[in-house]
């Protein structure tokens, strides 16, 4: 479990984190999503006790980080997989690893099959890997205590399809085993097809939080016709009101049948019509971040 109560972060008159809260429970894998520099490294970094909160707070299984015993065996960080050092071999990392959190070495083996390094790999110098295999090796470091919590950031970055895969049915499964994950990731596609809960920050802070269902469940009612503004037209003149969609096509607060008789009562011919509940992550995150993008729109 996971509890960020009031965090807030300046940088003198920059305020980069902005009074976020939210939680991570138990058996889900959480999704924290949010435009380039809209404080998502900073608040994980607050959470981990690696950067000082201005005001706030955060919980690890009941706990801020520090005052944990043995944190590295409780909570598994992956923030940044370039931290590791560049001369020392893949296995050296987590045998040292192993050493500072008492966990034994043959814990070094399991993590390094869990994660598919083999022993050829494992034996390479770090600063020979490429991004994926330091991925890999970070992860890899992040469960070497059996942790009961998952904080990591941008864990893909580097992985081909196969590994983004094998990736995502690790996090399930984890989750599944009651594990706790949070997860920063700018593949939205995965983080739509892995979490169970999302939360969206931008400028410093939260613009939504809630299940994926929740968020991604739309009201009303889709419709796509051959002339989007005479059925607009019809609809707006029935009291119904409509927004536009990014693409095409509009949604109307009002159920399926009022909207195909309101259209065929204006001669216009319907194409597509559907429940608003399928917009998808993409779609309701460029929703929720177009305010707080910078020149480009990532998580």
């Amino acid at each position: 479990m996971i509890t960020v109560e009031h965090l807030t972060k300046r940088y003198g008159p920059v305020l980069a984190v902005d009074d976020v809260s939210f939680t991570a429970e138990p058996g889900l894998v959480t999704g924290f999503l949010g435009p380039n520099g809209a404080g998502k490294s900073t608040t994980m970094r607050m959470m981990c006790g690696l950067t000082p909160a201005s005001s706030g707070s955060t919980r690890i299984l009941g706990l801020p980080y520090a005052a944990l015993t043995n944190p590295g065996r409780r909570v598994g960080v992956l923030l940044d997989a370039s931290a590791q050092h560049a001369g020392r071999t893949g296995r050296e990392v987590l045998a040292l690893a192993a050493l500072l959190t008492g966990v034994g070495r043959s814990r070094v083996d399991e993590v390094l099959d869990v994660v598919g390094l083999t022993t050829a790999e494992a034996s390479r110098r770090v600063g020979t890997y490429s991004l994926g295999m330091r991925q890999r090796l970070g992860l890899a470091g992040a469960l070497l205590g059996e942790p009961e919590v998952l904080i990591l950031d941008e864990p893909a970055n580097g992985l081909d399809p196969a590994g983004i895969r094998w990736m995502r049915d690790l996090l399930r499964g984890y989750a599944a085993d009651g594990g706790t994950v949070l997860l920063s990731s700018h593949l939205l596609g995965e983080i739509e097809q892995v979490a169970d809960r999302i939360v969206v920050i931008g400028r410093g802070r939260i613009v939504a939080d809630g299940t994926k269902d929740e968020l991604l469940r739309g009201a009303g009612t889709y419709v796509r016709s051959t002339d989007d503004a005479a059925l607009v037209s019809a609809l707006r003149a029935a009291g119904t009101e409509v927004e536009h969609r990014t693409g095409g096509g509009v949604v109307a607060t009002a159920d399926a049948e009022h909207v195909a008789r309101t259209a065929a009562s204006a001669g216009v011919v319907v194409v597509e019509l559907r429940e608003a509940s399928s917009r998808g992550l993409e779609e309701l995150f460029l929703e929720l971040t177009a305010e707080h993008a910078r020149e480009e729109v990532t998580a």
